[in-house]
């Protein structure tokens, strides 16, 4: 099929948008994409048997390097010229450099996304790893003054880590078990520098915003509205209408409405609802400083990946760039800070966090390293390497110090129709007041509930099948110590902030030891002692010694008898 030039300049112009066009030899081809490509990804144009590649660039004629030639023009240029005939497929011995200059295009170089371009400068003060105060961190006084208020006068290893760092504008990886304040070690420098308890107007703050200036994002409703609860408590009455919650569950046009009236300027929410009111054009984000990923080894998975890659996309982009014409993540930047936290750093958030962020750093209670010197073992390639560096054990070794240390771990072993019977004489034993029993599947918990309320002990079930405000009513109820015995699924096992947890219970086994760290730490949170006990049957003991050698904690085996807790010696069950 023969094309005239301004056919060719058409077709082009008209599929550009989709991005799926690709030159191959003298042939235009087209190939039409289900959907966006993700970021990070990039294509090739072939011309000939030299590559172009396009790395996210404006699709244009000139960075496809489309030679201007028809055959029609050049046979009749052969003709004039005397040159060598066209073949009857339109090829020619003689060779002809692209041009483009009919069209009015300059060649256009492919640029790779530069990001600040001078390395910013890394300065850990490990003094402050023992700080007593929270203006030893160098919060402002208003800030430091309502954490007064509220009980909080002592910042935790992890805070007086990741305080100074964030300060500097870093892109920084939070690390620590659970339950150590890592909520607090991100909000208190992001509060630092918006909202009304941020520093005294200077140099650093003459420009004036408006919008949104902060977006932290969960993986579950229980633990967004969590850290809304946390902004609010140090906001105080007044001005906690500057937070405001986007989570999945809750009625979006009444939050759609409170981002119009209120004005926040921080938002928390779930991927799927910030995606689903940003793609409805209600919420604008363009000039965030601040992008926050909390359990980001959560959000890292596939269900969340389109979610995700829209949030990436639209958090603190540059102002007049488009999606189509961004350079990377990097690129699109403006001043945006990454922040990225999880109890468990596997390979997967190492990957993401040098992608996404700027020579980004490691913070851990007394440590703070860029995430460039950080070894962790990538996914097996072969059956060669299986055994040492597969991901499995990978996500293992990340899990490995994610406990809290004032924890004690036990486990004992039952039948499957006994476990609740154990599980009564367990929290007997121990004297627990409040409980948290961990099942892998939601149908059962019912079952579990009806069968400790049958002996005399309050519980109650939660899941994600519960509504928002069934959830929050049975949580409420917990926490004040209506119930003694909270029996739930994995939902819970991240986010669920019960400081009074004195005792977590495996009623069935974690799928591995990462997520065991993370259903231990519902207890003995902040330093507070705690217990975890696994209930497990005979043949799935070896399970719970493997865990065991993966996390280097004691997993000590017991049995409960006369109401008492007894502990075997490792050789006897062994």
């Amino acid at each position: 099929m023969r094309l005239s030039i301004g056919q060719v300049h058409r077709n082009v112009l008209a599929l550009a948008s989709s991005r799926s066009c690709f030159v191959l030899g003298d042939r235009l081809s087209f190939r039409l994409l289900s959907q966006p490509r993700a970021a990070g990804f990039h294509q090739t144009a072939w011309h000939g048997s030299q590559i172009v590649e396009d790395r996210g660039g404006p699709l244009t004629l000139a960075s496809l390097e489309v030679q201007n030639r028809v055959e029609y023009g050049n046979k009749e240029k052969m003709a004039r010229t005397g040159g060598p005939k066209l073949s009857s497929r339109g090829s020619s011995s003689l060779k002809v450099k692209p041009r483009v200059s009919s069209l009015n295009v300059k060649p256009v170089k492919t640029m790779l996304p530069k990001s600040s371009g001078i390395k910013k400068t890394l300065k850990v003060d490990e003094a402050l790893f023992s700080a007593k105060s929270f203006e030893e961190l160098g919060l402002p006084p208003l800030l430091v003054d309502q954490l007064n208020k509220e009980g909080l006068t002592a910042p935790t290893e992890v805070q007086s880590a990741a305080i100074p760092i964030i300060a500097q504008k870093h892109d920084v990886v939070i690390q620590s078990y659970t339950g150590s304040g890592k909520t607090l070690a991100y909000l208190l420098p992001i509060l630092s520098e918006i909202g009304p308890l941020k520093r005294p107007m200077g140099q650093d703050n003459s420009e004036k915003r408006s919008g949104i200036e902060a977006v932290i994002v969960a993986p579950s409703r229980e633990l967004g509205m969590q850290i809304v609860r946390e902004v609010e408590k140090i906001l105080g009455p007044n001005d906690k209408r500057l937070v405001q919650q986007l989570v999945g569950g809750a009625n979006r046009s009444r939050q759609e409405e409170a981002l119009k009236k209120n004005k926040p300027i921080i938002v928390v929410g779930t991927p799927g609802r910030i995606s689903e009111i940003s793609a409805a054009g209600k919420l604008h984000t363009h000039g965030c400083r601040f992008l926050v990923l909390d359990e980001v080894d959560q959000l890292l998975s596939f269900n969340y990946r389109e979610d995700m890659h829209r949030i990436l996309e639209h958090v603190g982009r540059k102002s007049g760039t488009t999606s189509r014409d961004i350079l990377g993540p990097l690129a699109r930047r403006s001043e945006r800070q990454t922040i990225l936290v999880s109890a468990t750093i596997p390979f997967s958030v190492i990957r993401a966090a040098r992608s996404w962020g700027h020579d980004p750093v490691l913070v851990r209670a007394k440590s703070v390293v860029p995430l460039d010197s950080i070894s962790v073992p990538r996914p097996a390639l072969s059956q060669t390497d299986a055994n040492s560096s597969s991901p499995s054990n990978s996500v293992n070794q990340a899990a490995v110090g994610s406990l809290p240390p004032s924890l004690e771990h036990y486990y004992c072993t039952a039948k499957a129709q006994h476990k609740v019977d154990t599980l009564r004489r367990c929290i007997h034993a121990l004297e627990a007041q409040t409980v948290i029993a961990f099942m892998n599947n939601t149908k059962p918990l019912k079952d579990v509930v009806f069968k400790l309320e049958a002996r005399g002990i309050k519980a109650t079930e939660l899941h994600g099948d519960l509504g928002k405000l069934a959830r929050s009513t049975v949580l409420k109820k917990f926490k004040d110590g209506e119930y003694r015995v909270l029996v739930t699924n994995e939902l819970s096992a991240r986010g669920l902030d019960v400081p009074e947890c004195d005792l977590v219970v495996n009623l069935d086994l974690p799928t591995d030891s990462t997520h065991y760290a993370h259903r231990a730490g519902r207890t003995g949170r902040l330093g507070r002692k705690g217990i975890v006990v696994t209930i497990c049957e005979e043949n799935e003991a070896f399970v719970v010694r493997k865990m065991r050698k993966q996390l280097t904690v004691p997993i000590k085996p017991c049995e409960f008898t006369e109401g008492e807790l007894v502990v075997h010696k490792e050789e006897d069950v062994e």
